[in-house]
C-alpha cells in the first residue's frame, strides 16, 4: 500500500507545481483579448472619458488585479515548489514541513480561486456592459479586433476546479500518509510484543 501511495504523492506534488504554471499563464493571457479590443478606444489615457467606446474602461480597472493576480500566480508555483523542498513528493514518513507545505499549498489555493472568482465575475460584468455595436465600428474603422466573447473570463472555472481537485487530493494524500504511518506504527508495536 505505501508504494501506491508514494506514487500518488509524487504524482500530486509535480501536479501542484504545473497547476500553479497553469494558473500563472492563465493570469498572463486573461487580457489578451481586452486589450486587443479594447486598448486603442481610450484617445487619451489620462482621461478615460475620452473613449471611442463606451464601457472600454473595463481595460484600465483590470490592471491592478491583472497586477496582483500574477504575483499571486507566483506564489502559488513558489509553494508548489515547498513542497519538493520538503520531500513531500518522496518522504515514507511526513514531518511538520511536510503537514505545512501541504497545508499552505492547499489553504492558499482555496484562498486564490475564492477571490479570483469574485473579482472575474465582477470584470465580465463589465464586459458585458462595452456598447459593442461601437466597439465592431471601431474595430472595422482601425482594423482590431471585435468579440464578445467572454472566453478568457470563462476558462477560470475550469482552470480553479482544477486547482482545488490537485488542493484536495494533496490534504487526502496526507490523510491517507497519516493512516499508513499509525497502521505501520501499530504493526510494529504487535511484532515487538510478539518478540518480547
Amino acid at each position: 500500500m505505501y508504494k501506491k501511495q508514494m506514487v500518488a504523492q509524487k504524482v500530486l506534488c509535480l501536479a501542484a507545481v504545473i497547476m500553479g504554471a497553469v494558473v500563472f499563464v492563465y493570469s498572463l493571457g486573461i487580457m489578451t483579448d481586452l486589450y486587443d479590443a479594447l486598448y486603442s478606444t481610450m484617445r487619451n489615457p489620462n482621461d478615460l472619458t475620452q473613449t471611442t467606446v463606451p464601457g472600454s474602461i473595463v481595460y484600465y480597472n483590470m490592471q491592478d488585479f491583472n497586477k496582483w493576480f500574477v504575483i499571486q500566480a507566483i506564489v502559488l508555483i513558489l509553494l508548489g515548489c515547498l513542497l519538493f523542498v520538503t520531500n513531500t513528493h518522496i518522504r515514507r514518513r511526513y514531518y511538520i514541513g511536510n503537514y505545512v507545505a501541504t497545508a499552505a499549498y492547499a489553504g492558499y489555493s482555496v484562498y486564490l480561486t475564492v477571490m479570483c472568482h469574485s473579482y472575474i465575475e465582477a470584470f465580465k460584468a463589465q464586459w458585458l456592459r462595452v456598447d459593442f455595436a461601437a466597439l465592431a465600428e471601431h474595430a472595422e474603422m482601425w482594423n482590431t479586433l471585435y468579440t464578445e466573447s467572454t472566453f478568457w473570463f470563462d476558462v477560470h472555472y475550469g482552470v480553479f476546479a482544477a486547482l482545488i481537485i490537485v488542493a484536495v487530493l494533496l490534504v487526502a494524500n496526507a490523510v491517507w500518509k497519516v493512516t499508513l504511518m499509525k497502521d505501520e506504527a501499530r504493526l510494529i508495536a504487535k511484532g515487538k510484543g510478539a518478540v518480547a
